[in-house]
């Protein structure tokens, strides 16, 4: 029997079943989803509250969180399963950079801002050329519109907008192969969101880097002209690019159960 061809997307979704584990019985949070991330391409995720978003890139991105559990379908990211990814967890991760909801405003407490963005690269390495780190965090900082005495600062000593450019700076400092972001742009100003969108936007025409992007930003969503996956009650109710989203047929009456 011939093997199935690994694929060249940087996410590949088929069915996808996630249910919230909580106190009492299992929740489905995300029901059937399917879709490809291609390297380089932009996929937007959107939908009201509790329609799934955050559980799904959660997931997606690797999430240790004992309350998501896939209990169906298939999902690759980067190539590994992440249904089962057993000891290649660490090679999700290290592709993958993860901004999870509420980012900005959950940075480790007692680490500058030079720690926080350089955590994942020490998580990992026991040797590590001090210096050249150091650039690279001062390179970030100066990509995001961060002053450069930001490094030795803690989270505290800064505004929710630059804590959430720390935030995006620590997602890109392994140079991930695919971005998985909820909600990038809260708390920023709107002087500042095209420089997000700017980081994003170099990485994929310059390194190829996938990203799925969660967001209710309209404006956002019009402007990066990228498809869009509409989610309500875990079903994707919706999808395609800019104002021209095809329904899904039945899906109001699928969201409902």
């Amino acid at each position: 029997m011939s093997r199935r061809p690994e694929s060249s997307n940087v996410i590949d979704c088929t069915d996808l079943v996630i249910d919230r584990i909580g106190h009492g019985a299992p929740t489905r949070a995300v029901d059937g989803v399917t879709f490809s991330l291609a390297p380089g391409e932009l996929i937007c995720v959107a939908g009201p509250t509790g329609s799934g978003k955050s559980t799904l890139v959660a997931a997606l991105a690797g999430s240790t969180d004992p309350s998501v559990r896939i209990v169906g379908g298939t999902a690759q990211v980067c190539g590994v399963d992440v249904r089962r990814p057993g000891r290649k967890h660490r090679l999700l991760t290290y592709h993958t950079g993860f901004l999870p909801q509420g980012a900005g405003a959950n940075l480790p407490p007692r680490l500058t801002v030079n720690e926080v963005i350089a955590e994942p690269i020490l998580l990992r390495e026991k040797r590590v050329n001090t210096k050249a780190l150091s650039i690279r965090v001062a390179t970030l900082l100066d990509e995001l519109h961060l002053p450069l005495g930001t490094a030795d600062k803690f989270p505290y000593e800064l505004s929710a907008g630059m804590r959430q450019r720390v935030a995006v700076a620590r997602s890109f400092v392994l140079e991930p192969k695919v971005l998985i972001a909820d909600e990038p742009l809260a708390n920023l100003d709107l002087e500042v969101r095209p420089v997000v969108f700017g980081a994003i936007t170099r990485r994929r025409k310059e390194q190829g880097m996938g990203a799925l992007l969660v967001t209710n930003d309209a404006d956002f969503i019009r402007e990066l002209n990228a498809e869009t996956l509409m989610l309500r009650g875990g079903h994707v109710v919706a999808r395609g690019v800019g104002k021209d989203l095809l329904w899904v047929p039945n899906a109001e009456a699928d969201s409902r159960h």
